[in-house]
């Protein structure tokens, strides 16, 4: 999923922030420089919303599509991406019609996913669409924590592998380059704003690309080497895996699949950037057709040709699996680009659900010293750094518990499979389809009301499959793992 995709979301949103406290004494109707909600005209098209798209969805859910084709075969394996990337084009299309309450040319906008929910679904939806919005974000820490040290383990390894002329096997514990990378995320979440810095989303959208278009280019070399395509038509046999096995990690994939599917949140805040007319919801569901045909393409690619390569070996993570292959510099610069990608990332993520504690706690104590108090601490050549206690000791804290439930469970496909059945079936169809039955008025029981929700209760079934698949996935795992002993 689209690490970058949060990162993107802010700074379109932020885009528009600055002119919010101007907005009462601006000219608003019939002006060339304001939409009609006294903002800044808006100025995105097809393409950049397209792009907006592209760029936030390919990311590291990239690196287990090849797993997930090697556990359903090359026949349900491609069959599974067509139908996820129908269903999340098909409630894209459904959540475009959403950005404006009401009339869809001159209703009231809606500029985040959660404003959507709030103003046509309220009450106790919006509650429950924050808490899956926010647990997600604390899982993907989780994801981000793991996917990081399994990159840096890599290019250790394949480093030492190589010095040692394929003599020693290098066996190396995680959890260091765990440690490593939770004290880099602990330092960064005290810089206010991260997640806003205008270079951000670019870097991340770089280092996201050179990982994919690397993992992919390997791939179809190694086929070549190996002059043959792997795999078979149902997946990894019997044989490899147990019969029970074979069912869950199926079910996995679903999780796993979904999780790369995983971009609805953003929809709206790509739509709030494009200009109108033609309407903002026919452009955008252009854009939602254009970009799902570009990434299920790449992703086609990316899992079929790693299934073509590894066949039933096919890694969790699928550069993992070049380990010790010339030429390993090429895998290392996939590997060093996802660590600087999953770095930036993390914050993006996590970012909105500090602020959100932050703010509660202010509310819920506004005379607390500890919560509310900023001192200002002069820093050499940057001038003024303003340090809160509670902002000090939260984030800290935060990013202790994930660093340590991450060398707990240090199982990047278990974890994929978790987030990507949790959020696919709220996220991308639940909120999508009642959202739209709101604004178009579909009458209960009609054809219509039924067929949508015919739709959603597919879906629920399916992620509640992955979800199962995923937590046995990590049942079976813990068997054979002793936290903090065992080496890679």
């Amino acid at each position: 999923m689209g690490e970058n995709a949060a990162s993107k979301n802010h700074h379109l949103h932020n885009h528009h922030q600055v002119f919010d406290i101007a907005i009462d004494v601006l000219p608003q109707n019939g002006s060339k420089c304001y939409d009609d909600d006294g903002r800044l005209k808006r100025t995105g098209t097809l393409c950049t919303a397209s792009a907006h798209i592209i760029t936030a969805v390919i990311g590291s859910g990239v690196l287990s599509l090849a797993w997930a084709v090697a556990q359903l075969g090359w026949v349900a394996g491609p069959a599974v991406m067509v139908l996820f990337s129908l269903v999340t084009y098909y409630t894209s299309s459904l959540l475009t019609e959403c950005y404006r309450t009401g009339d869809p040319d001159t209703g009231k906008r809606n500029y985040t996913y959660m404003d959507a929910v709030r103003s046509i679904l309220g009450g106790v939806k919006v509650k429950f669409c924050g808490f899956i919005q926010y647990l997600g974000l604390f899982g993907i820490a989780i994801g981000y924590t793991i996917a990081s040290s399994i990159s840096m383990m890599a290019i250790k390894r394949s480093n030492c592998f190589h010095q040692s002329g394929g003599q020693n096997p290098c066996h190396i514990s995680s959890t260091p380059y765990m440690i490593m990378f939770g004290i880099t995320e602990i330092l960064l979440s005290q810089i206010p704003d991260f997640d806003q810095l205008w270079w951000l989303s670019i870097v991340a959208a770089v280092m996201s690309f050179t990982y994919s278009s690397i993992g992919l280019g390997l791939g179809i070399g190694k086929v070549a080497v190996n002059g043959t395509f792997k795999g078979s038509l149902t997946g990894i046999s019997i044989g490899t895996v147990t019969e029970t096995e074979k069912i869950w990690r199926s079910f996995q994939a679903l999780g796993a699949i979904a999780f790369a599917y995983s971009y609805s949140v953003i929809l709206i805040e790509i739509q709030d950037t494009v200009k109108s007319p033609p309407s903002e919801s026919k452009t955008m569901k252009k854009a939602a057709s254009i970009s799902t045909v570009v990434t299920t393409t790449f992703y086609m690619l990316c899992g079929c040709m790693g299934y073509a390569a590894f066949g039933d070996l096919a890694p969790g993570n699928l550069l993992t699996g070049f380990g010790f292959y010339n030429p390993y510099w090429l895998i290392d610069i996939a590997n060093v680009a996802i660590v600087i990608h999953l770095v930036g990332a993390y914050q993006v993520f996590t970012q909105p659900l500090f602020a959100f504690v932050e703010k509660w706690a202010s509310q819920k104590w506004p005379e607390s010293y500890f919560i509310t108090k900023e001192f200002n601490i002069a820093v050499p050549g940057l001038g003024t750094y303003k340090l809160n206690l509670f902002r000090l000791v939260w984030r800290t804290i935060f990013v202790i518990l994930t660093t340590v439930i991450s060398m707990l469970l240090p199982f990047f496909n278990d974890v994929v499979g978790i987030l990507g059945a949790l959020g696919f079936w709220p996220l991308t169809v639940y909120f999508p389809v009642e959202m739209y039955i709101v604004q178009k008025k579909i009458q209960k029981w009609s054809t219509r009301w039924i067929c949508l929700q015919m739709l959603s209760m597919a879906c629920l079934v399916i992620s509640l499959v992955a979800v199962a698949g995923s937590i046995a996935g990590v049942v079976l795992d813990l068997k054979a793992y002793k936290p903090f002993k065992t080496s890679y």
